[in-house]
């Protein structure tokens, strides 16, 4: 086995010789920020950690040293995506194919070989490898026997388990390094917290290197948090269109989620794609050259998966879903406007977001629990904020921003945020989790405070309470709004075993034995916001308001098609229904089916004369019809649905079904009331007949023939609480709307 390779003096660099090696091998005449002196600290063979933002040039800090000095650089980097483009880029610039390798899983033997064969030639100044692969002993033993002038950990937040791409393998690195051979190293990271910058120096042994931190401030890119709506990707495709022609990347958080956003953009005539780790590396790699090449506008990717596609002209980064990190946030929206130019940063944001993350870490040990909430409150604390986004951001990374504001270059400095004085209200919550003794979640806490008698609140007994209504005057979203800010503000904190237990901590005591003013924020309202278009949607009517007239003609020539079908109207279409259609103005069966709670079944059946009204009434008022709002949407391809529908076909016990997908059998008749109501026929007979006598069906049945509206609580009422419980209402409203409406 051959000796570790030592590090040999290198020729010392004068500031002339670095200039020329940087325009002969790039055609550059200039550095960007501090390059230069950390270029010249690692030539001088010194161990150097930089902490540089995204588009800020830390590839050229190994890069050209590389090019400089003899031997072969060793690139470690954990994305085999970034390691395909930065290869391909440096072939670029007139060299041979030789002069950068990479070695991951990705290549064949044959391949392998020939990486090998350039290295021991001397061709190959770079070669980039996944941490895996490093760790392999074939390959250490054939590293040990080259000339290597320095080792580079790029992505260098992978050691800490505070950075938010926590890479197990990085921890290996220090000893793997010294097994190789004793060179300079270089770790680079686009974001570090100084608890990640303590992490990293530690664990690689670089506590004695010199540290270049460059500003995070990225002053081109503007950061936006919208409100999350069910019609999210509505929002998000008009938001493309509105930036036609211009290269964006959206995130989502899971792979299905990613497939399903790209496919709908796609058949809404968007040029995208889908990238994440479950495709097959070679779609992956198609994908990214498509959308490198500019064949495809738009990339749609998880943000648990690294993408590392170092393209500098990227316009928008929309966020579907709320990354678990602000680094991971950071970095993530760090990808637009790397050349200087126009980036948008815009987040979708809704607090079911942040619950799916917290459950995620259920199960996981109790601290990495810990850490995970940790993580998770400070982006809650980002998104909540009513203070300037960029200001909040930096401050996170250690960094001071002095300005006031950004100048409108994020929301809540271009739209500020309505402030109230939230003492009172802060007080109210607090006071209502230690009288429930602190084993309740968010939404009891709100029922508690505006007097709503949930079956959770009878059950516990809590309309006894003292403070039971008190707070009746504001809604649900008012009071978990103020529960948010409550956490945020350390006054509250989540159980870890039981996650989403509110609990009171020491901070909130004090804030109950000294209360003092607090400025709490209301959400602020994009829907109507002037960040919109000034484009018209149907008389006059701005965002996501319906138009009232044709509403209004809906209805009635809904009342008229079920007098003269001896139906109740709302069998034809609900309510929900025909305020979609005064919204989207659909003239065609295609479109018609895009309006909620309308499937094809519904629209074969019912939909001609409302699609001729709406067009005569388009034409009759020259209504603009705003494509924007018209959106395709793929097939349902629901699992959860097919499941259903098969089990009942099967006539499988509806309770067996429930139990099936851990659902309560409440949660189970939600999902077959809307397959139903949009048009899918289900036969449940083989189970009403088993639990509802024949007498009780035939009078429910006669109550929805002859009742006004489909509501629950109104059939309860008129046929007897006694009598009747709520399952045994929504099953037979199942039936009726099945066997007439369907």
């Amino acid at each position: 086995m051959a000796a570790p390779a030592k590090f040999k003096e290198q020729k010392k660099f004068s500031p002339k010789e670095i200039y020329a090696a940087l325009e002969k091998n790039f055609g550059f005449k200039k550095f960007k920020g501090e390059q230069e002196v950390i270029i010249q600290n690692l030539l001088d063979g010194n161990d150097t950690f930089v902490i540089m933002p995204t588009g800020g040039g830390k590839s050229m800090c190994y890069q050209l040293p590389s090019m400089m000095l003899e031997g072969t650089a060793i690139i470690i980097s954990p994305l085999i995506a970034l390691m395909k483009n930065q290869v391909d880029s440096m072939r670029t610039f007139g060299m041979e194919d030789g002069i950068a390798h990479f070695l991951n899983s990705s290549l064949n033997k044959a391949e392998i070989l020939q990486v090998k064969e350039d290295i021991t030639k001397g061709l190959t100044k770079l070669l980039y490898v996944a941490p895996e692969s490093l760790t392999k002993q074939e390959n250490v033993d054939f590293l040990k026997g080259i000339h290597i002038s320095f080792v580079a950990i790029d992505e260098a937040h992978c050691i800490s388990e505070w950075g938010h791409d926590f890479r197990p393998e990085y921890r290996r690195l220090r000893p793997i390094i010294e097994e190789i051979g004793v060179v300079p190293i270089i770790a680079l990271t686009a974001t570090a917290t100084p608890k990640v910058q303590h992490d990293i120096q530690k664990n690689l042994g670089l506590s004695d290197s010199k540290v270049f931190k460059a500003s995070f401030n990225r002053a081109n890119l503007y950061y936006e948090v919208r409100s999350k709506g069910p019609d999210v990707v509505k929002d998000i495709i008009k938001y493309i269109r509105g930036h036609q022609g211009k290269s964006g990347i959206v995130y989502c958080l899971s792979r299905k989620r990613v497939e399903e956003v790209a496919e709908t953009l796609v058949v809404n005539g968007i040029k995208a794609l889908p990238y994440h780790a479950g495709l097959e590396a070679k779609t992956r790699a198609s994908n990214q050259d498509a959308f490198l090449m500019e064949d495809c506008e738009v990339i749609v990717a998880t943000i648990a998966f690294g993408m590392g596609i170092d393209k500098p002209d990227v316009r928008f980064v929309v966020h579907v879903d709320i990354p678990k990190s602000l680094e991971g946030y950071y970095q993530e929206t760090g990808r637009g406007g790397r050349d200087g130019g126009e980036g948008n940063c815009v987040t979708f944001y809704s607090y079911e977001d942040i619950q799916k993350l917290e459950k995620f870490m259920k199960g996981k040990p109790v601290a990495e629990q810990e850490i995970g909430k940790m993580l998770i409150q400070e982006t809650v604390a980002y998104a909540e904020t009513s203070s300037c986004r960029r200001k909040v951001l930096l401050n996170y990374f250690g960094e001071t921003y002095d300005a006031a504001g950004c100048g409108g270059m994020c929301d809540n400095c271009r739209y500020p945020k309505e402030k109230f004085e939230g003492k009172e209200a802060m007080i109210l919550v607090l006071d209502t989790i230690v009288a429930v003794k602190e084993k309740f979640k968010d939404k009891h806490i709100a029922n508690v405070i505006m007097g709503v008698t949930s079956t959770a609140v009878k059950q516990y007994k809590h309309q006894e309470l003292e403070l039971f209504g008190d707070g009746a005057d504001e809604n649900e979203k008012y009071w978990i709004a103020v529960i948010r800010q409550a956490l945020v503000n350390g006054f509250l904190g989540k159980d870890i075993e039981n996650y989403g237990l509110l609990k009171i901590t020491p901070a909130g005591e004090e804030y109950l034995k000294n209360p003092t003013s607090i400025m709490l924020t209301r959400d602020h309202d994009f829907e109507s916001g002037d960040d919109d278009d000034d484009m018209v949607i149907g008389g006059g009517a701005k965002g996501g308001g319906g138009d009232e007239t044709l509403f209004s003609l809906l209805k009635d020539l809904r009342k008229t098609i079920a007098k003269n079908q001896n139906l109740p109207p709302f069998v034809i279409f609900q309510d929900p229904s025909l305020e979609d259609m005064s919204i989207q103005y659909p003239i065609t069966l295609e479109e018609i089916k895009q309006c909620a709670g309308v499937g094809a079944g519904k629209a074969q059946k019912f939909g001609k004369p409302f699609i001729e009204l709406i067009a005569k009434y388009v034409e009759e008022n020259e209504i603009h019809r705003p494509m924007d709002m018209v959106v395709k949407s793929i097939v349902n391809k629901s699992g959860l649905k097919v499941y259903i529908i098969q089990s009942i076909d099967r006539k499988l016990d509806v309770e067996d079904i429930a139990l099936a997908k851990g659902m309560g059998i409440l949660e189970l008749l939600d999902e077959i009331e809307t397959i139903v109501s949009s048009g899918t026929k289900l036969d449940l007979n083989y189970f009403i007949n088993e639990v509802i006598d024949e007498d009780k069906q035939d009078e429910v049945f006669d109550y929805f023939n002859n009742a006004e509206t489909d509501s629950v609580e109104d059939a309860l009422k008129e046929l007897g609480e006694d009598e009747y419980n709520e399952v045994e209402i929504r099953l037979m409203r199942i039936k009726f709307m099945s066997e007439l409406g369907n």
